[in-house]
């Protein structure tokens, strides 16, 4: 087997949110590979925070902890850092959060 280097980019969404996200990130990468595009993995997670004072938010008031659903979405692509950056610039535009929960790794794919 050969190991293809990659970068897996994990983003956790709000469910409503997920078809307006997932849309963003296709209109600037197929994310193609090994014959396949759209390829993308999600899982139902659950998010918690607290709002701190002054934050401006969509979902809690200062101080209040919150539980809520959440979709973890993950894709990988070739380590490629511009596509890597349009694909971050394409995730704060279509995610509703301030400070969306993003997280970048790079990996290795096996293949035969």
């Amino acid at each position: 087997m050969k190991l293809l280097p990659l970068y897996r980019i994990t983003v956790f969404v709000p469910p409503a949110d997920l078809t307006r996200l997932k849309q963003g990130i296709l209109a600037v990468d197929d994310l193609a590979a090994g014959g396949y595009a759209d390829g993308m993995w999600e899982s139902d997670a659950r998010e918690q925070f607290r709002v701190l004072d002054g934050t401006r938010c969509v979902q809690g008031q200062g101080g209040e902890r919150v539980y809520q659903p959440s979709v973890r979405l993950e894709f990988c692509i070739p380590r490629d850092a511009q596509r890597l950056q349009d694909l971050l610039a394409a995730i704060a535009a279509h995610h509703p959060w301030n400070t969306p929960a993003v997280f970048v790794d790079t990996t290795e794919f096996a293949v035969a």
